[in-house]
């Protein structure tokens, strides 16, 4: 499963977050993040993914 999230925070970082942990703050910061720039977006989100998993 974990690799499935790594995998999704690289194509789609949101999308990973929001399977990690849900609707909440992250997800939201990471989807500012995204918007962003893209790589600040796949860095947030693996943070998420390998601290919450």
């Amino acid at each position: 499963m974990d690799l499935l999230l790594l995998m999704l925070a690289v194509l789609l970082p949101p999308l990973g977050v929001f399977f990690a942990v849900g609707l909440g703050t992250h997800f939201w910061i990471n989807v500012i993040l995204t918007l962003l720039g893209y790589v600040p977006g796949i860095i947030h989100a693996l943070w998420v993914i390998l601290s919450f998993s």
